[in-house]
């Protein structure tokens, strides 16, 4: 059974909204819907697993009303940090299987990223989307800096995708803030993770600068 646990517990205080920015609409639906459609569209018969705060469900279910929203999902409550959060959607999964834990707020992923971390997921166990880093990139140094070489690092992206077992298994580890993405979780019990390529309309959408992208990609593309 192949799952994917969609992260959505935003509050919209970086994007400067009273509506949590998962919720906010971009070509006339909100991000979260977008992102949903998503993976049903890579595989209809995929357990989605949607992990929101309680106090947003209702109103979450009131957009599925209103949009006719058709995509199967099943509503758990977030936690305290987003690792509390995928521990919750987790207690869902079963074994064996795989999943892919997405941000909500990244409704871009394109089918041909999320089929490959699936499929290399089914062999590797532990899968996650980057892309190369195009800007120069400084390392502070006490009060000053230096320039390092861009091609050393990667801006990971998601879903990231997982054997379950292997992944509820991470998850039974107490939480510390060095746990900043499920990748370091599963790392943190000395497993290898295998990067594949992402692909860069893939953004995170948490500011109006972002917004504005967002906007961008639907007029430019069928999406």
């Amino acid at each position: 059974m192949n799952y994917a646990l969609i992260v959505a517990g935003g509050k919209g205080l970086r994007m400067g909204t009273e509506l949590p920015k998962q919720f906010l609409p971009i070509g006339g639906k909100p991000v979260l819907m977008r992102t949903l459609e998503a993976f049903y569209t890579y595989n209809s018969e995929i357990q989605i697993i949607l992990v929101l705060p309680h106090s947003q469900q209702d109103y979450w279910k009131q957009l599925c009303r209103e949009y006719l929203l058709l995509v199967p999902h099943t509503i758990v409550d977030g936690g305290e940090t987003r690792f509390h959060s995928v521990k919750n959607g987790l207690a869902l999964v079963n074994t064996p299987g795989l999943v892919g834990v997405h941000d909500g707020v990244r409704p871009f992923v394109s089918q041909e990223v999320i089929s490959r971390c699936y499929d290399l997921a089914a062999e590797k166990r532990a899968v996650i989307p980057v892309i190369d880093v195009v800007e120069t990139v400084r390392h502070i140094e006490g009060e000053g800096s230096v320039t390092v070489n861009r091609d050393d690092y990667k801006l990971v992206q998601t879903p990231q995708v997982f054997d379950a077992e292997l992944l509820k298994q991470a998850y039974n580890q107490p939480y510390t803030p060095h746990f900043t993405d499920d990748a370091s979780v599963v790392e943190a019990l000395g497993i290898p993770v295998i990067l594949t390529t992402g692909n860069r309309e893939n953004i995170k959408i948490t500011t109006p600068f972002d917004l504005k992208i967002a906007t961008a990609l639907l007029d430019s593309c069928s999406i």
